[in-house]
């Protein structure tokens, strides 16, 4: 079984002083995929000019906007309906342009530390599958999840010593931990239609282990349990800084404000089409 989820974000950036000059890169774009069906979708831009858009190494759509440079504001909508299906986690075979190789690859956010290898201490038994979800628990009891405790650039050690953290902290130390344990592993940015709720403060993240003979293996680590059809895939990379919603730089600009609607809500089901 499946069901289709309705989503709508919108992030405004506005300025009291316009920059002079910008570029950000916009990862907004779901893709099909053995978890999912793109029925509709559209990515638009107020303040701006989508300059290209391409396919990163990692298979990601990718908008590459200009902002304007008379204006102070930029707003960014993506908008569309998705169709999941419940795969229990699993993603199936390495497709990227970027060899399997890479994902074993620690970047500054996924850095290995001597808090990790205790971390990993009595996790060798067991089959695959098995040692990642008690390695997922293990971060969650380790790791409470805190909101506002750490930032985009914490660390998966920082998040690790401090004890608390985000789904992102969470989705770093396993991708950290995965590698250490032999397995390539990638963090996930995307939607999660939450059963209370439609409005949502931000977009989600959990992360993706190889497992051989079961390909790509998803784990929400701050909910204890793999991606079902609830969870809409974005974009995947070696860390959060390659598979941010939007990034990029900035010359000129004052007293930068930013604003997120973002709403994820649940359509009816229906069997996924391949």
């Amino acid at each position: 079984m499946s069901q289709t989820l309705n989503i709508r974000h919108v992030t405004r950036y506005n300025y009291d002083d316009a920059p002079a000059y910008g570029l950000q890169q916009l990862r907004l774009s779901p893709l099909d995929g053995p978890s999912q069906r793109v029925i509709d979708w559209d990515v638009s831009v107020e303040g701006g000019t989508v300059q290209s858009v391409s396919t990163d190494e990692h298979g990601n759509r990718v908008h590459l906007v200009r902002l304007g440079s008379d204006g102070d504001s930029l707003i960014v909508t993506s908008a569309g309906m998705v169709e999941v299906g419940d795969v229990n986690g699993v993603i199936g075979p390495h497709t990227d342009v970027a060899p399997l190789w890479l994902y074993l690859r620690n970047t500054p956010l996924t850095e290995a530390s001597l808090g990790l290898s205790k971390l990993l201490e009595d996790l060798q038994d067991g089959d695959a599958p098995s040692r990642l979800h008690n390695l997922s628990r293990r971060i969650r009891d380790r790791v409470a999840y805190t909101v506002g405790a750490t930032t985009a650039e914490t660390t998966a050690d920082g998040a690790l010593q401090l004890g608390q953290g985000v789904c992102q902290d969470h989705s770093h130390i396993f991708i950290a931990a995965a590698r250490a344990l032999g397995h390539p592993a990638r963090y996930v940015s995307g939607y999660l239609s939450m059963d209370d709720r439609v409005d949502q403060d931000a977009t989600h993240a959990w992360a993706e282990a190889h497992v051989d003979g079961l390909g790509w293996v998803g784990f929400d680590i701050s909910n204890g349990h793999s991606p079902d059809t609830r969870y809409v895939r974005i974009a995947t990379a070696l860390d959060y800084a390659g598979a941010a919603p939007i990034s990029g730089s900035l010359r000129g600009g004052t007293n930068e404000q930013i604003a997120v609607e973002l709403r994820v809500a649940q359509g009816v089901s229906q069997s996924i089409q391949q």
